[in-house]
């Protein structure tokens, strides 16, 4: 499969979660959750994507430990210990000292999985209030899409184990034990609402002083994670606080969260700012009834030509009524052009088009604000002014005109460039350095869950070592029987060696040739002697028929003797033959036949003895 149709099953695998069971992974960072199904496909032996969506319509089963496996429930109470110091110290207290006693506290626990940063925000708060004070007060809002852990949550039940970073006064103080389970208080429990939310699509929670969304949004790609930050600046107030985990920076979202302390990814939010507001220009004070009113307007125009950046004022029929010192010497104007209409002076086209703007200063009557335009100087330098367009109203809310100011910013244009692409190349590398914090803590999540499998996989393997060990104790018993038998074999072993030896020297001993045969006739031992007789060593014919040898013995005269000795119907007195021996002298031999006989006292073969007569008397 290619990667382009690979992506392809992988996206409408996406889309038939997103609409058969509601979860839409859309959002998600790709690599994270393509490396989550991975692992239920393996489970499944599934290669791929197209595979595992066929699977997943067949067996609806599945669905449960997909989202568990996606949906890494990881979280803990106090996790982060030194962040949970300080957000007691540097941010709940404060928050609770600005506060009347009869004000509530609201807080939002976003992707609280099974509950314990939850309740580990009851326990600070209901420490630092008192138990009634918290019950009044303070309402905790636990969110997750995940209905399986929030119905664990609800419950407010958890092991020895998940319970010890609590510390011992805490846990004896604001938990109950039933059996090996510790429980969360019932009355401060009611404090905490638990409830389904996905942050992606559903609205969130408002006036909050405390949102607390630990290492959730690292599961979420760049875009939904600011639609899902926007939606935060939204819930918190002014003076609300965002508690992030230590794989979220933010760097990249200073306009709407600032950090408080970075290290504990703690942040405050930035004020937003009222779109409508107008930003008027100060009214001109009335002149005291007891001031000449000659001297109060020569005050206003000495005031007004004193500032230092150029302005002028246009009233509502667009003549230009004033211009101070400042606007004069840039643009050449003189008193003359006083009173004429803007649009007959240069001004109003060079170096910007002021005429559309005013239309739009009193179409929208608020400010509006022209940035970096170039005006060319005779000494071929460009100049970068921002154009200020302010709206002027009477006490009725009348336009009166608009005022025009004109600040040089050039000196700031390059080094706002150099900034820019500073900042780029620090977004850049902030935005690479999170994702792969991310990626990191994302990975570490896994770990975590894996471990908790390591350690029930580890129980059951110290269960099996332990039958291990029995049954080793067992061999271990055996192994000393067999050793004990092995010893036996070894005195057996060296006294049929010596036996063998004793044997192999009284066949070597003897003048005439020994050959012992079965009851196949292949031959079995075969002497010394007779090796100097026919010239064929042991080793030769050991194994091989008696009567397939090509000797100066005529054997096929011995077939039925040897036959006669098995059947213990043989002449005891043997037989004599002529015979040739390996240097070819024609030889006398007498043979005699005895048979082998066996344990049981079955014959086995027969022993054959050849000697050479060399007296012809004898």
């Amino acid at each position: 499969m290619s990667i382009n149709e690979e992506e392809q099953s992988f996206q409408a695998l996406v889309e038939f979660l997103r609409q058969v069971r509601g979860f839409d992974f859309r959002g998600y960072k790709p690599s994270s959750l393509k490396r989550r199904v991975r692992k239920r496909m393996q489970y499944h032996d599934l290669e791929k994507f197209s595979d595992y969506l066929d699977y997943l319509q067949v067996h609806p089963e599945e669905f449960l430990p997909l989202f568990n496996t996606i949906l890494i429930n990881v979280t803990g109470f106090f996790r982060d210990a030194s962040a949970w110091k300080y957000l007691e110290n540097q941010v709940l207290s404060p928050l609770i000292r600005e506060k009347s006693e009869q004000e509530q506290i609201r807080i939002w626990s976003a992707g609280c999985a099974s509950g314990e940063e939850a309740y580990t925000l009851a326990v600070l708060l209901a420490e630092m209030l008192g138990t009634e004070q918290f019950r009044q007060r303070v309402k905790i809002y636990a969110t997750d899409v995940d209905e399986e852990t929030l119905v664990q949550a609800r419950h407010a039940s958890y092991s020895s184990q998940q319970i010890e970073p609590v510390p011992l006064e805490l846990r004896e103080k604001f938990f109950d034990v039933v059996g090996d389970r510790y429980i969360f208080h019932t009355d401060l429990r009611r404090g905490v609402i638990f409830g389904r939310h996905d942050l992606v699509q559903d609205a969130p929670i408002s006036r909050l002083d405390l949102l607390v969304c630990r290492n959730t949004l690292m599961y979420f790609n760049a875009e939904t994670q600011e639609n899902i930050l926007h939606r935060f600046h939204f819930a918190i107030k002014d003076t609300g606080f965002l508690f992030l985990g230590k794989a979220e920076m933010l760097l990249t979202h200073a306009n709407i969260f600032t950090p408080v302390n970075l290290q504990h990814r703690i942040f405050r939010r930035v004020p937003g700012i009222n779109r409508n507001r107008r930003l008027l220009l100060p009214q001109l004070f009335e002149p005291n009834l007891g001031q000449p009113l000659e001297s109060c307007w020569q005050l206003r125009e000495t005031a007004f030509d004193a500032i230092p950046i150029p302005q002028l004022i246009v009233d509502i029929e667009g003549t230009l009524v004033l211009a101070n010192t400042q606007a004069r010497s840039v643009f050449a104007l003189n008193l003359l052009d006083l009173g004429r209409p803007l649009q007959d002076l240069e001004i109003s086209y060079r170096p910007l088009e002021l005429r559309s703007h005013i239309d739009r200063v009193y179409q929208e009557r608020r400010l509006i604000i022209i940035t970096d335009i170039e005006r060319h100087l005779r000494n071929a330098k460009n100049q970068y002014l921002d154009v200020y367009f302010n709206p002027l109203e009477d006490n009725e809310g009348e336009l009166l005109g608009v005022s025009i100011s004109f600040i040089d910013v050039s000196r700031y244009q390059k080094l706002r460039l150099e900034l820019q692409q500073s900042n780029q190349e620090l977004e850049t590398a902030n935005e690479e350095l999170q994702s792969s914090n991310e990626e990191l803590e994302t990975a570490n999540e896994e770990l975590q869950s894996t471990n908790e499998e390591l350690e029930t996989t580890n129980e059951e393997l110290q269960s099996s070592n332990e039958e291990l060990e029995t049954t080793n104790e067992e061999l271990q018993s055996t192994n000393e029987e067999l050793k004990t038998i092995n010893d036996e074999l070894r005195i057996r072993t060296s006294e049929l060696n010596e036996a063998n030896a004793f044997l192999k020297s009284i066949l070597a001993s003897l003048q005439a040739g020994v050959i012992v045969v079965d009851d196949q006739f292949e031959i079995l031992t075969w002497n010394e002697q007779s090796e100097n007789l026919w010239g064929l060593r042991a080793e030769e014919v050991k194994g091989k028929s008696l009567l397939a040898l090509d000797i100066g013995l005529p054997v096929e005269q011995l077939r039925e003797p040897i036959c006669n000795s098995l059947s213990d119907t043989a002449d005891r007195q043997g037989m004599l033959l002529e015979a040739i021996n390996r240097r070819g002298k024609t030889i006398q031999c007498r043979i005699n036949y005895n048979p082998l006989i066996g344990t049981e006292q079955e014959r086995w073969g027969v022993i054959i003895l050849v000697e050479e007569i060399k007296d012809a008397k004898q």
